[in-house]
């Protein structure tokens, strides 16, 4: 029996087709903030049961008008409204560009921009003792 392949199109359309919690993206960006609360975790309901901060009102208004926003905003959640834009999120140097996707949605934007970076320790510098200068044959 010979096995059945999927053609490219049913596979890019599964690709396209996303879902959080059953609803299509779509229906979550013509939801309302109070009803898209509902199918968020618990912290993030709560966040937005408490409405907006006026900060975040204004960096959703600007996000939705135009692309590249930069925002020091970590603790603003993505909405469907940011899927597909490009936000510039402060790492506590500069600003890490991140562009938002499907998903992203229910995150904090502070999760998408990490604020360490990975030490690459190198040779031992000049004023180094003796003992930290020892690196083996092998």
């Amino acid at each position: 029996m010979a096995k059945k392949r999927k053609s490219k199109t049913t596979l890019k359309k599964k690709e396209e087709e996303f879902k959080y919690r059953g609803y299509t993206l779509a229906k979550l960006k013509k939801m309302k903030i109070e009803d898209l609360a509902e199918l968020l975790p618990a912290r993030q309901r709560r966040k937005l049961k408490r409405k907006l901060r006026p900060g975040e009102e204004k960096l959703l208004a600007k996000i939705e008008s135009k692309d590249g926003v930069k925002t020091h905003l970590r603790d603003a959640i993505v909405l469907p409204s940011m899927v597909g834009k490009k936000v510039g999120i402060h790492n506590g140097k500069g600003f890490e560009y991140v562009d938002i996707t499907t998903e992203m949605i229910g995150h904090y934007l502070g999760e998408l921009a990490l604020t360490r970076n990975k030490v690459m320790h190198g040779a031992a510098g000049v004023g180094a003792t003796r003992s930290s200068k020892y690196v083996p044959l092998k």
